[in-house]
């Protein structure tokens, strides 16, 4: 596999297809934890900003209506298979109760890690990607209160802990929120027999890149309104773990799945839009910076969701887009996609704007680049290459306050002037339009 995993991040953009290296610090930047003298460098995430204390519990879900891939060989006539992470807010008496959690299981870690070090040009194990510090704690029991629910889908190649960062900002306000591995696409997926899946050879053999886009995304997308369905039968009381292992006390009950939103960075903005597409429970989305065709600047390779618009509230936020003309905007006055998708939607649309970003400015590689460099030498320019020149605390904070204001005011219904125009505390952030 080894082999096949180099070709694959050298055609994905090199560390933009790394995955789930994200890690902040307490002033959202990423700050090393104690370690022994010449230990391996360990990030603490920074605290989330809302009241609740945190929980996470992990799900194995099998889907026997279908197939996996049809690229992912050997594998491709097994039913189904995913996991995904449940982040919650915790009774407070008990919160502490469980280990905390840690970024990455450990077999996933040491598979994403000896990518990582060849890219970022380290020794391997010189960064203990399972030894991330989060705030939440495994198991623990969850509040006695009802709250939306909120996925996440990360960009391709890449795992579900990607954004960790905006997941506990948004569970520290009472959300539920449901992290999805892109298992046979993501680098490495660890399941709780102890195996590891990694990219199926036949996704990387698509030669093109919009059919390889393709492949992936009609895989996400038909992987959501099972994650949904089995989320319903958690909210009514069943167990969709397919090992059946414990549920955290009160877990099912947290769920409000008449409030379902849905949010993600590149093929998961993807993936999130034609989710809503084909699947009415999701009430509002957010798209990070990810194209609405197969292809980013090509109009006649549009994503169905971007000829049909919506009927429900989405917003954009994005960097730059690499067009044959040259390097645009990545706005709905440039992009093709994003173009169609405004004009052929009936409801609520913000497209948010940050010239000194780039397309990893809207994932954890925000402030964990910056962490690192701190503790090592890392290839130069590979930080702004990656996120930009923005200031990586303000953008963070500015992130994480616009998906969460979204996400208060079309789940939960309350206004929220942060979404009305530009603010003086996030002078990063422009507003290029407003339906």
């Amino acid at each position: 596999m080894s082999v096949t995993r180099r070709r694959l991040l050298a055609r994905a953009g090199g560390l933009a297809a790394l995955g789930a290296a994200s890690a902040l610090g307490t002033a959202a930047r990423a700050s090393a934890a104690p370690t022994a003298l010449a230990g391996p460098v360990r990030l603490e995430l920074p605290r989330p900003t809302g009241p609740f204390p945190l929980g996470v519990t992990e799900l194995r879900l099998v889907d026997r209506t279908r197939r996996g891939p049809w690229w992912a060989g050997e594998t491709a006539g097994e039913f189904r298979e995913l996991m995904v992470s449940v982040w919650y807010p915790a009774d407070r008496a008990v919160a502490k109760d469980g280990p905390r959690a840690s970024y990455m299981r450990a077999g996933a870690a040491a598979v994403f890690g000896a990518g990582a070090a060849k890219i970022l040009e380290v020794d391997e194990g010189a960064i203990d990607w399972a030894g991330f510090g989060t705030h939440a704690h495994v198991g623990v029991a969850a509040v006695s209160r009802r709250g939306p629910v909120v996925l996440y889908s990360p960009g391709m190649y890449n795992e579900r802990t990607l954004d960790t960062t905006a997941v506990e900002e948004l569970a520290s306000h009472g959300y539920v929120v449901v992290t999805v591995d892109p298992v046979h696409e993501a680098h490495a997926v660890e399941f709780p027999d102890g195996r590891i899946i990694e990219p199926a050879p036949g996704l990387g053999a698509i030669g093109a890149a919009a059919d390889r886009s393709r492949a992936a995304l009609e895989v996400r997308v038909a992987d959501i309104p099972f994650v949904l369905d089995q989320l319903a039968v958690l909210a009514h009381g069943g167990n969709p773990d397919a090992g059946n292992r414990p549920l955290p006390r009160g877990l099912g009950q947290t769920l409000d799945l008449a409030r379902t939103g849905m949010f993600g960075h590149s093929l998961g903005g993807m993936t999130t839009a034609e989710a809503m597409r084909v699947d009415r429970r999701i009430r509002a989305g957010v798209n990070f910076d990810g194209p609405l065709g197969y292809d980013w600047a090509d109009p006649e390779l549009l994503l169905p969701v971007a000829r049909t618009g919506l009927d429900r509230p989405f917003l954009q936020m994005g960097a730059w887009l690499q067009a044959p003309s040259g390097r645009l905007p990545h706005t709905h006055e440039h992009s093709p996609s994003w173009r169609a998708m405004w004009r052929n939607s009936t409801a609520w649309q913000r497209d948010l704007w940050t010239e000194a970003a780039e397309h990893n400015s809207f994932t954890d590689y925000q402030t964990v680049l910056p962490g690192l460099a701190e503790r090592l030498t890392l290839p130069k320019g590979l930080p702004s290459r990656m996120t930009g020149t923005v200031d990586p605390a303000r953008f963070t904070m500015s992130r994480r306050a616009y998906l969460t204001a979204f996400f208060d005011q079309h789940l939960r219904g309350r206004h929220q002037p942060l979404l009305d125009g530009p603010s003086p505390l996030h002078p990063d952030v422009r507003f290029i339009g407003a339906n």
